[in-house]
């Protein structure tokens, strides 16, 4: 679904998406989710961002630029996704709101910016760093399984959108549930897989189940 500017074209708005998490191993719930999102709303680029030291879980097992390493093998051919280094390249703790903060200087303040995150992440949003000032920097597309819904009300309750255009018409500021393909794959399953000597193959790509193995990776956590 092409986001429509009111044209007789019917051409999308350019705007960009951002997924972020520790992808350690990125696998195929994080690509297949990234890619619905980028038809769904016709978006020119999704970038993928690598946290460095998340503040909300353990640091990953992989290292900065070995999960770096997998992401960039994960995506080399889909042209509509991008791997982000900025989260790696900072010091401390890798705050979204300084993330959005940076991408925002880069694209200007009227490009309307996607920031996707999971359903379970949305319930805790407002535990996150300055969380109240990350939706005057960008829209939140909460991604969640068919069936699933958010709670009819809330604080978010008068920023719900279900219309894509609405957010393709302003910078920032909507919250929209979207329902994705349902795959049912973690990170620390495939981890635990790979350390009980498992083979993960066919939830992750092959050249980073590759990699994996080249660089005996979660063999011993």
């Amino acid at each position: 679904m092409l986001c429509e500017t009111g044209e007789s074209s019917g051409a999308g708005v350019a705007m960009i998406g951002v997924l972020g998490g520790t992808f350690d191993p990125v696998h195929y719930g994080h690509l297949r989710t990234a890619l619905e999102v980028v038809e769904h709303f016709g978006l020119s680029t999704l970038r993928l961002i690598p946290g460095n030291v998340p503040p909300h879980r353990q640091q990953p097992v992989a290292s900065p630029q070995q999960r770096l390493a997998m992401l960039q093998l994960a995506i080399a051919h889909e042209p509509c996704l991008q791997a982000d280094d900025r989260e790696l390249r900072r010091e401390g703790y890798s705050y979204s709101f300084d993330t959005l903060a940076s991408l925002r200087q880069e694209i200007g303040q009227e490009m309307p910016l996607l920031f996707t995150l999971g359903f379970d992440a949305f319930l805790k949003f407002q535990d996150w760093h300055r969380w109240n000032e990350i939706l005057a920097q960008t829209h939140l597309v909460v991604v969640q399984r068919p069936g699933y819904s958010l709670p009819p009300a809330g604080w978010y309750e008068s920023r719900l959108s279900t219309d894509p255009n609405e957010l393709c018409s302003t910078p920032a500021g909507r919250i929209y549930p979207f329902a994705v393909t349902a795959l049912d794959i973690s990170a620390t399953r495939l981890r635990d897989t790979l350390r009980l000597g498992h083979n993960p193959r066919y939830l992750l790509p092959d050249s980073v189940l590759d990699y994996i193995h080249t660089h005996q990776l979660y063999c011993r956590i």
